[in-house]
């Protein structure tokens, strides 16, 4: 048996079991391994939907370019479908990201574009207007601007949600995910509501971003908004792509808290993941605290990426210690 192309190595990634780093209890915790997917994570499915729908209704050609605004690991799945299908593809990021990510990016042949992280989302400047603006100027591109493109969402309702039922047997009766564009926790909650509606839905945000007081109160608060350090979830907008209908709680976890898991996760359970991984886990344990959980339930927590994009930051004791998250 052999595989036609890298991408139809994406999906059906490990269920494993955390032993230790699961705050002490009865139930069961069982980490969904994303970084087993090619690209290391788990937007390889975002990516293979996006550009598999546009090319069925006709938005991209062939030699186009695709063009978007990523934080890294939406980009490093687009570009694999870019190298197996033939197109240019060009990023923006932000200079908060992980200079291995923008590394990894241009190792498969992306132009990467670096914009300000601390400016407004309409600032002509920000990662997303220059990602809508070059879209606009280049021509014979495709912009799948992922915060507000269904297919995002569709891929895990398709994909991620059957997954976990089957590995589970459906017994799953928690589900923890962070919320960046909200396309995991929103396509994978409605797949596994649908299946049992009593499956508890738990979103991870970070301190700084919006989505926890929108959820709470309706209120879209700026003041909300503040400069925090792990990448990939927690947002400065609301996205299209965000359903709160399949979300029942919202936690948010601090970018310490969330680094110190992330190492013990490496350490103590030898998952080498993603700083956002380690956010989703500390946010169960949070969860747990006053939600404990019986010998009969089954969490399962997404870990969308890999430890390697972040070995300058985060497993980097010197520079753990420089933003005094180690003593």
């Amino acid at each position: 048996m052999y595989f036609n192309s890298i991408l139809e190595t994406v999906g059906n990634t490990p269920l494993i079991k955390l032993n230790k780093v699961n705050g002490g209890s009865k139930g069961t915790l069982l980490a969904k391994v994303e970084y087993f997917n090619p690209g290391h994570s788990i937007k390889d499915r975002i990516g293979i939907k996006m550009i598999e729908d546009a090319e069925r209704e006709g938005r991209i050609k062939p030699g186009g370019t695709i063009i978007e605004g990523t934080s890294g690991n939406t980009g490093m799945g687009l570009a694999l479908v870019a190298v197996s299908k033939g197109y240019q593809c060009v990023f923006t990021t932000t200079d908060k990201q992980s200079q291995t990510k923008i590394d990894l990016l241009r190792a498969l042949g992306a132009e990467v574009i670096v914009c300000p992280t601390n400016v407004e989302p309409e600032d002509p400047q920000s990662y997303y207007s220059v990602a809508k603006r070059l879209s606009e100027e280049t021509p014979n591109s495709f912009y799948p601007n992922q915060y507000d493109n269904y297919s995002n969402l569709l891929a895990h309702y398709e994909t991620t949600g059957p997954e976990i039922w089957q590995q589970t047997e459906g017994k799953i009766t928690h589900f923890v995910a962070g919320m960046g564009t909200g396309g995991t926790i929103s396509g994978t909650g409605k797949y596994l509501k649908e299946n049992n509606p009593n499956v508890k839905v738990i979103g991870i945000d970070s301190i700084g971003s919006v989505y926890k007081k929108y959820f709470e109160t309706g209120e879209f608060d700026k003041n909300e908004i503040k400069p925090y350090m792990t990448e990939g979830i927690g947002e400065d907008i609301i996205p299209g792509t965000i359903d709160f209908e399949y979300i029942d709680e919202v936690i948010q976890v601090g970018d310490k808290e969330s680094a110190l898991t992330t190492r013990r996760l490496a350490r103590e359970e030898g998952l080498l993941v993603g700083w956002s991984c380690g956010s989703a886990v500390q946010g169960a344990i949070d969860y747990i605290k006053t939600n404990p959980l019986n010998e009969n339930d089954v969490m399962v927590i997404i870990l969308p990426d890999s430890g390697t994009r972040y070995i300058g930051k985060v497993y980097n004791d010197e520079w753990m210690k420089e933003q005094g998250f180690l003593d």
